[in-house]
């Protein structure tokens, strides 16, 4: 039988099950109640889906290594991966996050259900709980959420572009001057060549994520800058003060000292 075939027969058949009058025959059947959240996107000019709270449980590890995420699949929730997260956090010393999405397990329950909703789910939990950039593990559809999250993983470097966005006289304009930005845009990307050099002490500080600064720049900045420090922040991209702000301070802090 096709995959698609037999989960949608698995959905109509849960729809339409009902518990007995009673329960289920055992003595005192508790249930656990979800939170029900109201749609955001019926009945309100088409208005965006909002994220929801999600349910999770997030087994401790180094900080400095990142998390490994678990997305279960449909009709499952994040006790689908206990076990295996147990043991994948004792054996990598890994943070390991697990999740119910939304309509599952313990999280709200919300007439809002799309790939595009769930990752952004994702994307409002993981910065607040301190995991991105993460390892996401996906199982079916928990596995196609994980593909949307990669493939939307600009999505900060968007937010960050707009808020050069600003409303003058009722119309968005852009702040910055982006014909003169684009004119000189190769200028902006190299650096001017010099022949002095700097003797006073500097820190050049690096993303670990971030490609900006090549090991091959490394002769000319030390030529440049004799008295170079060079501190490369983990899990940092380029905006090392945005990904990792108590990184970011404690470098500057050491460099003070």
């Amino acid at each position: 039988v096709h995959a698609g075939h037999r989960l949608a027969t698995m959905l109509r058949w849960t729809r339409a099950w009902r518990l007995p009058h009673g329960g289920l025959g055992f003595s005192s059947p508790s249930f656990t109640r979800v939170p029900v959240a109201p749609s955001s996107s019926g009945g309100r000019g088409g208005a965006e889906p909002r994220p929801l709270p999600l349910s999770y449980r997030l087994l401790d590890g180094e900080a400095a290594l990142p998390a490994v995420v678990f997305l279960h699949g449909l009709f499952g929730s994040k006790t689908n991966f206990n076990s295996i997260a147990k043991a994948l956090a004792q054996q990598t010393g890994r943070r390991v996050l697990t999740v119910d999405a939304r309509n599952h397990g313990d999280s709200p329950h919300s007439p809002d259900m799309s790939y595009e909703i769930m990752s952004q789910d994702l994307q409002d939990l993981l910065p607040q709980l301190g995991l991105a950039p993460c390892v996401i593990v996906g199982h079916s559809m928990g596995g196609k959420t994980a593909m949307l999250l990669a493939l939307q993983r600009d999505m900060a470097v968007r937010q960050f572009l707009l808020t050069n966005l600003v409303e003058v006289d009722g119309r968005f304009v852009w702040r910055v001057n982006l014909n003169a930005l684009t004119q000189h845009l190769d200028k902006i990307l190299a650096f001017p060549q010099r022949q002095e050099s700097y003797l006073g002490p500097t820190l050049f500080l690096c993303g670990g994520n971030s490609q900006f600064v090549h090991p091959s720049h490394h002769p000319e900045i030390m030529r440049l800058f004799p008295r170079a420090q060079m501190q490369t922040v983990p899990n940092a991209g380029h905006w090392i003060h945005a990904d990792r702000p108590q990184d970011f301070i404690a470098a500057i802090r050491g460099f003070l000292v």
